[in-house]
């Protein structure tokens, strides 16, 4: 008996009283009926399809068809810019360096309400609030630590007032971790700064706000 054939009909014997009798045939047809081949297909055998095959492969026109494509990229406007003396466009809703915004008198916004605090997952930001002489509640203390920040624009989607905001500044690499703990003063010079470019983005996005 040849080894194929032993194979097809090999069986394993196991104790009766459990199992009985486990068969398990090896054939070509198993295997058909278990997988599905997805890219399975024939190749034409005419001599038109053989040519273009052997065309193909000896001509190595794939290989120049990819050479045409590299060489056309020669001729096209570069996608690169020269930074940081060329800056790219950004988005009214580009969530860069955080700020604190004031009113145009010169009244901070933020009300204390603590809801930026409460909905930031990476807890970088701290709050500390006082009622004032009239009633209204400011903060006398709001630290960002921007190496926690994750930038995910929670906190200035909860604020309803808007005074705390990710402007479009994305330049503001420092040398020490201690200058990435921004604090009120900081935050509020930022507003400050900033004022004209945020504005127009919220007037921009208030559509969809």
């Amino acid at each position: 008996m040849s080894a194929s054939l032993s194979l097809r009909f090999l069986h394993c014997h196991v104790n009766p009283g459990s199992f009985g009798y486990v068969t398990r045939p090896f054939s070509q047809n198993a295997v058909k009926q278990g997988y599905k081949y997805v890219n399975a297909q024939e190749l034409p055998t005419d001599m038109r399809s053989i040519t273009d095959r052997a065309a193909t492969t000896l001509l190595w026109t794939e290989l120049f068809r990819g050479l045409a494509m590299t060489l056309s990229y020669l001729f096209r406007e570069p996608a690169t810019i020269n930074y940081p003396f060329e800056k790219g466009p950004l988005s009214p809703r580009f969530r860069g360096e955080h700020a604190l915004r004031r009113y145009p008198n010169g009244e901070e916004r933020c009300i204390a309400c603590k809801l930026c605090e409460a909905i930031c997952p990476a807890q970088a930001i701290t709050i500390e609030a006082e009622t004032r002489a009239d009633g209204s509640r400011r903060t006398t203390r709001y630290d960002i630590d921007m190496t926690k920040c994750i930038y995910c624009g929670f906190c200035q989607e909860a604020c309803p007032v808007d005074a705390i905001v990710q402007g479009p500044n994305f330049e503001f690499s420092t040398e020490t971790h201690e200058e990435l703990l921004y604090n009120k003063e900081k935050l509020l010079n930022n507003g400050d700064q900033w004022e004209v470019e945020i504005s127009e983005n919220i007037k921009a996005d208030y559509l969809y706000r």
